[in-house]
């Protein structure tokens, strides 16, 4: 796929925004409980279309799952497989998957034969799909489930398997994608964003390097005076050394005290 034009982002920013007002206008609300039927398999005519031509943001566990299963550094990996639009209505940076530039633009990781080959560690829209769930910035809205129905899936139509929501969830192995994102959510929907304010340039730079470039916000913690300044619990440190969700864990902890000036960190005396 070609490199984004200014236009280009502006015309799926625009459509993006416009989705996301029908949702919450129009969009059934449904609980965990909701039945449905549903499947995707080889058998469905449809398999493989829904990993073509499509936007598929990560997250930042996303990030982490894929650059470990191929012993990446995660800069490679976002080097190789990601695109980084911007667009001036962006309160922070966001990540998508690079299509392949092929005639159909189809997911780098799309065996044609066999499908997904990182099925294991497949980003979260893909093992959500065909539920969506919106987390609605009001305080007073709950998030809340919904069906997504392309008209290149046949999965309803040929549908052999039933769940509810609450299945799929389980089937899929959302759990821990959801424990992550809950945390990132913390960042992205920081009332922060809310009143209007925006990250500076360096700011963006260390949302980045914290939310998506793992390896080098490691760099960053354990080869500079970082751990000099800050009380970090011995166990925590070694922790972080070896485990990269343990290391995003408490990289989400310091971008609420460096971006939002929470108290989720504690200046060593001698670094005050």
């Amino acid at each position: 796929m070609g490199k984004l034009t200014a236009e280009d982002l502006k015309d799926q920013f625009t459509a993006f925004d416009h989705f996301k007002k029908k949702l919450f206008d129009e969009a059934e609300r449904l609980p965990a409980n909701a039945e449905f039927s549903f499947s995707c398999n080889p058998g469905v005519s449809c398999f493989n279309k829904c990993c073509t031509d499509v936007n598929i943001f990560l997250t930042p566990y996303d990030i982490i799952r894929l650059k470990n299963r191929f012993d990446m550094d995660s800069e490679e990996f976002l080097a190789r497989y990601t695109i980084m639009p911007m667009d001036a209505r962006q309160s922070y940076p966001i990540v998508l998957f690079k299509m392949q530039n092929d005639e159909d633009k189809s997911c780098p990781f799309l065996d044609a034969e066999k499908g997904c080959s990182v099925y294991e560690d497949r980003p979260w829209p893909c093992r959500m799909f065909p539920i969506g769930k919106a987390s609605p910035k009001e305080e007073s809205a709950f998030p809340f489930y919904f069906f997504m129905r392309e008209d290149v899936c046949k999965g309803f139509e040929e549908a052999t398997d039933n769940w509810t929501i609450e299945s799929w969830i389980e089937n899929q192995e959302v759990g821990p994608y959801d424990e992550m994102g809950e945390l990132f959510k913390g960042i992205a929907l920081n009332t922060f964003f809310g009143k209007g304010q925006r990250l500076t340039p360096p700011l963006m730079e260390m949302f980045h390097m914290v939310c998506y470039n793992i390896d080098k916000f490691k760099v960053f913690v354990f080869e500079s005076t970082f751990l000099d300044r800050f009380e970090v619990p011995e166990d925590r440190i070694e922790k972080m050394r070896t485990d990269d969700v343990e290391l995003q864990k408490f990289g989400y902890e310091w971008l609420r005290f460096s971006l939002f000036q929470e108290r989720t960190m504690v200046v060593k005396e001698e670094a005050k």
